[in-house]
């Protein structure tokens, strides 16, 4: 076999790059048929590939085999400093047709991103692709995080017929909230209904639970939460607002645990490649830790994806921390497939 030459990504390189990144979008269709179609083109994975590129402080490296281009990768920083000093790989930042060549790939990449003193880094990997994510286990990462999909369901998820559950979001839909679902969970009757102004102090309550989940073992996050007063502010001022869908469950009338859902171009993280056409998201669910293990979590899920069917989307998004043992369980249940891996690896530890 021809030795690999590797050396830093350019700008005239980004054609040829983006015909890799088109093949590997292609292959990866194959296992998730609802991510976008167009990126199978390779212009419009140049461009986007171009624009990633064009972020500020992105670097990376190309790989050639006698001339032939094999693989790619671009990082970039993000500002946010929950992250640390990092470089994120996102879901336009690697193909290759050799995934042993990645790890060559990132040596030569890293060397520059550790030089800035980015050492934390993150990298989005297609799920289907075990063979490069072994590359990057190899190369000293982990699994941190899981973005996955899953279509619209024939028939309800929820435990019967609901309007409130399947009314698109919109100031109307307060007039719905107090008519719900309900099933018995063997402990109490859960009930799943929209949110209406009177339950913003809980909203808020609720905000802080997720953020408090992470924190502790096994997942041991060090993202921040917001303040109550703050959580109510934002809650107060949003809780109107048409982009969202918000439910809470009762168990025995009371408020144990919400949810929201909303479009995914609202998104933050499922972005280019990894954002499916027309589809919705599961962008919250938190319940308090005396409520756990009843059902709750899965039936406002449910409540999320049947309110994305009601809204017209042919699909719904979320992502999760894999060491929550809480989600890492719950939406698989619920039908939702691994798209991408997000890896991540802390330099010098």
């Amino acid at each position: 076999m021809s030795r690999l030459e590797v050396r830093p990504l350019t700008a005239d390189e980004l054609a040829v790059c983006g015909a890799l990144l088109a093949g590997r979008h292609r292959r990866h269709r194959v296992a998730q048929p609802l991510l976008p179609p167009r990126f199978e083109d390779p212009a419009t994975a140049t461009a986007e590939l171009t624009a990633a590129f064009g972020t500020p402080d992105a670097s990376g490296a190309v790989a050639f085999r006698a001339g032939v281009p094999v693989g790619f990768l671009l990082g970039a920083p993000k500002a946010a400093a929950t992250w640390g000093p990092n470089v994120w790989v996102e879901a336009a930042g690697q193909a290759t047709t050799d995934p042993e060549a990645m790890r060559d790939l990132y040596g030569v990449a890293a060397a520059r991103w550790v030089d800035e003193g980015r050492t934390a880094h993150y990298v989005l990997v297609p799920a289907p692709d075990r063979e490069l994510a072994h590359a990057w286990f190899r190369s000293g990462f982990g699994q941190q995080h899981a973005h996955a999909v899953r279509p619209i369901p024939p028939g309800p998820l929820s435990a019967g017929p609901s309007k409130a559950a399947s009314t698109p979001p919109g100031p109307s839909a307060a007039a719905s909230t107090r008519q719900g679902l309900s099933a018995s969970d063997g402990a109490g009757r859960l009930v799943v209904r929209r949110a209406d102004r009177a339950d913003v102090p809980v909203l808020a309550r609720l905000d802080a639970e997720l953020p408090r989940q992470h924190g502790l073992s096994p997942t041991f996050s060090a993202g921040p939460a917001q303040t109550f007063e703050e959580s109510l502010a934002d809650w107060t001022e949003d809780i109107d607002d048409p982009g969202y869908a918000t439910f809470v469950v009762e168990r025995d009338g009371e408020v144990i645990g919400s949810a929201f859902g909303c479009s995914v171009e609202r998104s933050g993280s499922h972005r280019g490649l990894a954002r499916p056409e027309n589809a919705g998201l599961l962008a919250f669910a938190a319940v308090f830790p005396h409520a756990r293990g009843v059902g709750a979590g899965r039936a406002l899920g449910a409540a999320v994806v049947d309110w994305a069917a009601g809204a017209g989307f042919d699909s719904v998004v979320t992502d999760w921390r894999v060491t929550n043992l809480l989600s890492s369980r719950a939406w698989p249940a619920l039908g939702f497939t691994e798209t991408f891996l997000r890896l991540h690896r802390l330099v010098g530890y």
